[in-house]
């Protein structure tokens, strides 16, 4: 095999598609073993080349990359399907984006190659090492695109990914590449000292399976939302069109509302999906107060709008606003990091000239918000301190607030861009990553995709998959005893040690000759 792999267009072709068979271990297919595989395969096949060209090191990075997000990233240029306009750009979003991305796998292998002398346990910890640590710029870079880790082929298996409430997602991600090389080393020159701690690491490996099927088995503290008040998220499934048709708001409302079905005299908090008021600004929202009326006094409802703020320079935000039965804004959340293209155009002034424009809407990019207010409700005994997310947010792993003092993180989004593909699935798989690293749960309100109620954590309580609509109810939330690790100490400082660590390693074993 490796013979006919010194073939050129052979070795190309098979390192591209084991980029695209890796694809498969993300959601929604989950055969997260693949990548025990595909990663060492490429290992090995790089470490048993050594007298490759630097060049084609960053080739074959590169084209394992493309066959990676090509495979698993297709759904963005479905975004572009809605506007007459945009379609023309499809093949380049095809394309395009997954080529830059591949370049986050290019970088790691070319630099791979100034340590190919070293032994092979070393070479698995550089190279895990550097594959996260690109992956993580890949996080933060450019507003950040952290999207399809390897650590998500996991999301599947609630019991390994436990660990995440102790490492956080980038340093679980780390750990698990170091995993996913392992085997290489059954194929390669071995000594026994490299065999005794591949064998120590796949016992470690195996044991946050253990670990995690017994952070399961503890029974969370449940906290009531006061005597008889209810949580109600309410999942949709409005034609994304609605942003270029205006279709009718008021059958749009009046339909929230049937699904919504109030209890005027039960203390309720009714959670509608991103963006659902289209083609009015949160300024003029008073002119359907009379929509509400079968709303009572002790009703509150979040729903995703856009706000104009005339006294900013008629800037707009992509908002989510909290009101009572008779539109009194009590709270208004402008969103933080918005998506590149889709609500802001990069280099607007000088793109704009060229036609391009934002996805979402005819109107200019949208402005940035400041900073994550937490969202505090109290009518009597109900009591909520919300952490407010709109869609693309919830992919950011992190410090997602600078006080921790919330017991509800609320996610509204729309993903109808995605269309019927993968895109919904990977998507709501970052609501349970961000539930089980805060040790909080996540009550997601989706038009088009998945809505869900989930655990602190990550078990999923209720949920309606992106072709129902419906509502779901919870009258008690789950608490855990004590903040996770990840949260207590704070952003990703914990990927940070674990890096220290394996350069630890790597210097002790170079320093002993092994």
């Amino acid at each position: 095999m490796i013979q006919l792999l010194k073939y050129k267009k052979i070795s190309f072709t098979l390192i591209f598609l084991l980029g695209a068979i890796s694809s498969l271990s993300l959601p929604p297919y989950n055969f997260f073993y693949i990548n025990f595989i595909t990663l060492s395969f490429l290992f090995i096949f790089l470490i048993k080349n050594k007298t490759l060209l630097r060049r084609n090191y960053f080739l074959y990075g590169w084209l394992f990359g493309l066959g990676y997000f090509l495979c698993s990233l297709y759904w963005i240029s479905i975004s572009l399907t809605f506007d007459s306009e945009l379609k023309i750009l499809i093949p380049i979003s095809l394309v395009l984006i997954p080529s830059f991305l591949a370049l986050f796998f290019a970088i790691p292998v070319l630099l791979l190659s100034y340590f190919s002398k070293l032994n092979n346990l070393s070479l698995i910890l550089i190279f895990s090492l550097l594959l996260g640590f690109f992956e993580f710029i890949r996080g933060v870079i450019l507003t950040g695109f952290p999207w399809n880790l390897f650590i998500y082929s996991f999301s599947n298996n609630l019991s390994f990914i436990q660990m995440l409430s102790v490492f956080g997602t980038y340093g679980l991600n780390l750990l698990c590449i170091s995993f996913f090389l392992l085997p290489s080393i059954l194929f390669l020159k071995k000594t026994q000292f490299e065999m005794i701690v591949s064998s120590v690491l796949f016992l470690i490996f195996l044991s946050f399976f253990f670990i995690g099927s017994s952070r399961l088995k503890n029974i969370n503290i449940v906290s009531s939302l006061g005597e008889r008040g209810q949580i109600k998220t309410i999942s949709s499934n409005i034609e994304i069109n609605r942003f270029y048709n205006y279709i009718n708001e008021e059958d749009i409302i009046n339909q929230l509302i049937d699904l919504s079905n109030p209890e005027k005299d039960l203390p309720t908090l009714f959670i509608w999906p991103e963006g659902v008021i289209t083609s009015t600004y949160l300024k003029d929202i008073s002119k359907y107060k009379n929509l509400f009326k079968k709303f009572g006094d002790q009703h509150f409802i979040i729903f995703g709008i856009n706000d104009l703020v005339l006294e900013e320079k008629n800037k707009v935000y992509n908002a989510l606003v909290l009101v009572d039965n008779k539109l009194n804004i009590k709270s208004v959340y402008h969103k933080n990091k918005l998506v590149p293209f889709g609500e802001f155009l990069p280099l607007e002034n000088l793109l704009s000239k060229i036609g391009l424009r934002i996805i979402t809407q005819n109107y200019q990019s949208f402005s940035k918000g400041i900073q994550r207010d937490i969202i505090k409700i109290k009518y009597d005994n109900f009591k909520l301190s919300i952490l407010p997310l709109i869609c693309y947010e919830i992919i950011y792993s992190g410090k997602l607030s600078k006080i921790n003092n919330f017991n509800l993180i609320i996610n509204i989004s729309e993903d109808g861009w995605f269309g019927k593909s993968v895109g919904p699935y990977q998507h709501f798989t970052h609501s349970i990553f961000r539930a089980i690293e805060e040790g909080k749960s996540v009550i997601r309100s989706s038009n088009n995709g998945i809505s869900a109620i989930i655990g602190p954590k990550g078990r999923i309580l209720k949920n309606k998959e992106s072709t129902e609509s419906g509502v779901l109810t919870v009258k008690n939330l789950e608490k855990l005893n004590k903040s996770t690790i990840f949260s207590l100490y704070g952003s990703n400082n914990i990927f940070f040690y674990l890096g220290a660590i394996y350069i630890s390693l790597i210097f002790f074993l170079k320093r002993t000759g092994r």
